[in-house]
């Protein structure tokens, strides 16, 4: 485990994430079931109740991909009354491109890395049009910080949304450790949504 306040650069950097990232999947794969789908409930519960989630007109959000946290019932709280944006890999560019979506099952068919993704013929939302957005993340730090799957996909993806569009993550406890390692330019978070608590960060 890093060290808090240690600075890592280079290989050493890039070694550190990957060992956590390694470490913490395996971990959340190995969470049971029952308690995943309670703690799944839990997260979009504290995430639907949010007022900066309640106040958004458009909403970007995630498909879960293997054993993350299943953020169906936070599309189900978000359709209907708001923009509901999803992206799509864009693996020429990498980076993600966003469309609307109204049916979860209808809209979406698996795509990079089997990961459910918008049909392309569906409506573009502009980046600038996201005023929240769901950020997903391997762990995550009490600072605010995020581990990604190392792809940089949604670190692109942030820094062309607006400044003011809230950037809350969800997350199951055990995905949150006392630091991730990071570098200068890794984005941080607004909120972090676990099973047990509601934690704000200062951007």
């Amino acid at each position: 485990m890093v060290d808090p306040g240690t600075t890592l650069r280079g290989a050493a950097l890039h070694d550190a994430k990957r060992e956590l990232r390694a470490r913490i999947v395996v971990a959340r794969d190995a969470l049971a079931p029952t308690p995943h789908h309670a703690a799944s409930a839990a997260i979009a519960a504290r995430i639907a109740a949010l007022p900066s989630f309640l106040a958004a007109r458009c909403v970007l959000l995630t498909v879960a991909f293997r054993s993350e946290w299943d953020t169906r019932a936070l599309f189900a709280a978000a359709v209907g009354g708001k923009t509901v944006a999803l992206p799509r890999v864009n693996a020429q560019d990498r980076m993600l491109e966003l469309f609307a979506i109204s049916d979860l099952d209808r809209d979406t068919a698996p795509g990079y890395r089997g990961i459910a993704e918008p049909r392309a013929d569906l409506p573009r939302v502009t980046p600038d049009a996201v005023e929240w957005v769901l950020v997903p993340g391997v762990a995550f730090d009490l600072e605010g910080r995020r581990l990604g799957y190392g792809g940089g996909y949604y670190d692109r993806l942030l820094a062309t949304l607006p400044e003011s569009a809230a950037r809350v993550a969800g997350a199951l406890d055990l995905q949150v450790v006392p630091e991730v390692p990071s570098a200068r330019h890794d984005l941080v978070i607004d909120t972090l949504a676990t099973e047990s608590r509601l934690l704000h960060f200062a951007r």
